[in-house]
């Protein structure tokens, strides 16, 4: 699944992303690796969510978040 269909409140662990290189590489300075856990914490509806890494809150766009593939837990 992709982080774009999680639910609000709920945990989910990275698996990989889509992306191009140099975004993957900004995600992964950012904290977000392989087997990271992310909390989403608000979504809204044209997509746009902002979710938990690390304890540091981020915002990402549909375009982004349609490419980070994620498992629960």
């Amino acid at each position: 699944m992709t982080l774009e269909e999680g639910r609000p409140g709920a945990f989910y662990k990275v698996e990989g992303t889509a992306l191009p290189l140099e975004l993957t590489r900004r995600l992964q300075a950012l904290g977000m690796t392989r087997g990271c856990p992310v909390q989403v914490l608000r979504k809204k509806r044209r997509g746009a969510m902002i979710i938990k890494i690390r304890g540091s809150r981020f915002a990402l766009g549909r375009a982004v978040s349609s490419r980070i593939l994620v498992e629960e837990g």
